[in-house]
């Protein structure tokens, strides 16, 4: 495969991309924890989905624990922008601990809309991948009325108590495309299934998406800046690859592109996942840059304006709170 001539060397880069509100909330949740507490700061699971923040928190003093009990009491935890389900904040309450909730509003929407159709006796069949932590917390809610269909190949075995009665929820970092498959599919079997007041798939899920349909139509590699155990960044790569896009990689930054991967490449496409700092796009850019893909075209098919304000804990002295909960339990 040869090079391609340098006149036709040229990088799309999509916007928006990187950090949505969520995510920025979350992390700047933890920076602020870690200003007005001090450190430690335990945050139950990675705060969101990306080895370079986890890092990067870590250093500043937070310590990420997989399990509530690995908290000592008497401390301080936060609950990472996918949520968490009810019984992890009783096991906090158990623990002695103050808590932060980071969970990404938007998030908390599918939390209780599952409370509420749950309440009113619905199924609910929740789209969604699993073992996702989201899916986990959202799944804690109403664990006797959900069901988890993960992908349209999952429909067929779906099994309901009346089917007059079952509505859809869906995981927020799916593919847009394949989740309206699968419920194209649901809808085949059940006539009356209902949809949610509103799309779960997030916003900025859905922009990105969209952006790297825009790419992905005119590049022959489409680089996806991003973890991968990150949900929506996955998709991202997929989404790229259908709208015609000849190859696309997931990489969490610079150093993991393969060089072959440029051969033969005229129209390079970088995107970045919703947890992705800019920074690490940055390197990407740079990387093609001083291999001859200077010239970068920004593709920008909607702005994104929506902001999340901080979590509420983070205006009271949870110090003071988690020693009085250590106090109270001994």
């Amino acid at each position: 495969m040869t090079a391609a001539a340098a006149s036709d060397r040229r990088v799309l880069l999509a916007a928006p991309r990187g950090y949505c509100a969520g995510v920025d909330r979350a992390v700047i949740a933890v920076e602020e924890a870690l200003k007005q507490y001090g450190a430690p700061v335990y945050v139950r699971h990675e705060i969101v989905h990306n080895k370079y923040v986890v890092k990067m928190l870590e250093r500043k003093g937070a310590v990420f624990v997989e399990r509530t009990e690995e908290v000592p009491p008497g401390n301080i935890v936060m609950f990472s922008a996918h949520g968490v389900a009810p019984e992890v904040h009783e096991e906090a309450q158990r623990g002695q601990l103050a808590t932060i909730d980071a969970t990404c509003p938007l998030v908390t929407k599918v939390h209780k809309e599952a409370v509420r159709f749950a309440g009113e006796d619905y199924d609910i069949l929740l789209i969604g991948h699993e073992g996702h932590e989201e899916v986990i917390g959202t799944t804690g809610e109403a664990p006797e009325h959900i069901t988890l269909v993960d992908g349209p190949d999952d429909v067929d075995k779906v099994e309901v108590r009346d089917p007059e009665k079952i509505v859809w929820l869906s995981q927020t970092t799916l593919s847009v495309d394949e989740t309206m498959e699968t419920v194209d599919r649901l809808k085949e079997r059940f006539p009356s299934l209902i949809s949610p007041p509103s799309d779960d798939i997030c916003y900025a899920t859905q922009n990105r998406q969209v952006a790297v349909k825009m790419i992905g139509e005119d590049s022959d590699l489409v680089i996806v800046v991003g973890s991968q155990n990150s949900s929506n960044s996955k998709r991202l790569v997929e989404v790229a690859l259908g709208a015609g896009a000849k190859a696309s990689y997931l990489v969490d930054e610079a150093a993991e592109i393969d060089e072959a991967w440029l051969e033969g490449v005229g129209t390079v496409g970088v995107t970045s996942g919703a947890s992705v700092p800019e920074v690490l796009v940055d390197g990407v850019l740079e990387y093609l840059a001083a291999r001859g893909w200077g010239d970068v075209d920004v593709v920008q098919p909607v702005q994104e304006s929506i902001t999340f304000s901080l979590p509420k804990e983070l205006r009271r002295d949870l110090r003071a709170e988690a020693a009085a909960a250590l106090a109270d339990g001994a």
